[in-house]
């Protein structure tokens, strides 16, 4: 029987209802003749009212026990739909990451998968099981429970569904599908019935908070389809798949946004070979993924370097800068209320002048740029946190995605 894997995000099992609503699709499934593997993430704000409780106890808490305490949320989510699933007369099994055989690498918090061993997963599919998996967790070669980050279980489900050499990858959430903005800030926001992995990879790079980075690269890897579609209707969402040529027929395809950046400057630093690298590599070590990054033209032996980081980033970043800084003697300035807005379209490969339009566009509405960063299919600026939502909805006029 054809394999397939479906995720539920946090909202889709926010409650005993709505996993019983859950159950009852995963059950569907199965009649239609599938085998089934359900990712679950843990319920509702469980995972935020676990990291409060964290922080209530300590300001700064080992990584190791944060993920160990993190991944109980994910659990008690499979164990309570199992039990909705054996009430509606059909078997059901929930597995940790660790019996799931989901493996990572040693990192805490912020893990990657390394593998998947599908035996325990075959067995149970096998014996006519709906295999239900906490997602967001695996184990590492240390035997040490990890976490993957936030949107981890969109990476479990993918790594499963590849594994597994399943048929697709249903992704459910509380949105239908995948817009051309978000329809929170722009109303005429429009469903986009497909995506490419590439489109979907920018998207999932600069804000928008549909799809896992790290998911997107993996589905594109091993060539997964993904359908990310709501828990709550019937109704079919968006394909994510390999691009072809009606996908680059629109220009730009959709507006993407974040309200999490934070912005570092470090100030006349020595312009010599071996400084960035030594910069960079401290925050490397560290775990902080940085963004973008502007070095200016250098003024007498010296010059300043920016770049950006996500929120949750800072603290980790800032430790790592007050070392290399002391060791360079320069200083660094944060700006914290930064965001970025980034239009995105495979068809911007062949068409001039979509960065001068996004440029006037914002310049018209008194939005001033501080970083700017591009790709073949993508063009990003750092702007004023405040200014976001008034870009994001002008750039969608602009471009005409109503």
């Amino acid at each position: 029987m054809p394999i397939i894997v479906q995720k539920y995000g946090g909202t889709s099992v926010s409650g005993t209802e709505r996993i019983k609503n859950v159950a009852r699709r995963l059950c569907s499934a199965q009649d239609e003749g599938h085998q089934v593997v359900a990712v679950v993430s843990a319920m509702g704000d469980s995972t935020d009212e676990l990291l409060k409780m964290a922080h209530d106890i300590s300001a700064d808490p080992p990584e190791r026990e944060l993920d160990m305490l993190l991944s109980t949320g994910e659990r008690i989510s499979v164990a309570l739909l199992a039990m909705a699933i054996h009430e509606m007369g059909h078997e059901a099994i929930s597995l940790s990451g660790r019996q799931a055989g989901i493996q990572t690498n040693t990192v805490f918090t912020k893990a990657r998968i390394t593998g998947v061993e599908t035996g325990r997963l075959n067995e149970e599919l096998n014996s006519g099981k709906i295999v239900l998996v906490a997602g967001f967790q695996g184990v590492s070669v240390d035997e040490d429970i990890t976490t993957l980050g936030r949107g981890g279980s969109d990476t479990t489900a993918v790594a499963i569904a590849a594994a597994l050499d399943a048929e697709e990858c249903e992704i459910y959430t509380d949105v239908d599908g995948v817009y051309t903005a978000d329809p929170r800030v722009v109303g005429l926001a429009r469903k986009l019935d497909t995506v490419s992995y590439q489109e979907m990879l920018e998207m999932a790079a600069t804000g928008s908070e549909v799809l896992m980075l790290r998911s997107v690269e993996y589905a594109q890897k091993y060539a997964v389809p993904l359908h990310v579609r709501s828990s709550f209707t019937e109704e079919a969402g968006t394909w994510v798949r390999e691009g072809d040529e009606t996908m680059e027929k629109a220009v730009v395809r959709t507006i993407a946004h974040s309200t999490d950046e934070s912005k570092l400057t470090l100030l006349r630093v020595p312009d010599r070979p071996g400084v960035a690298a030594t910069v960079f590599g401290e925050l490397a070590e560290a775990n902080v993924n940085v963004d973008m990054i502007i070095q200016n033209v250098s003024e007498q032996g010296t010059t300043d370097i920016s770049f950006t980081v996500v929120q949750a980033d800072l603290p980790a970043a800032q430790q790592a800068l007050d070392k290399v800084c002391d060791e360079l003697g320069v200083a660094y300035v944060i700006g914290e209320q930064m965001g970025k807005v980034s239009i995105i379209g495979a068809g911007m490969k062949s068409y001039p002048g979509v960065a001068a339009k996004m440029f006037k566009t914002m310049a018209d509405e008194g939005v001033n740029i501080e970083m700017i960063s591009t790709s073949s299919i993508k063009v990003s600026c750092v702007i004023e946190r405040d200014q976001v939502e008034k870009a994001v909805r002008a750039l969608h006029s602009a471009f005409n995605l109503e």
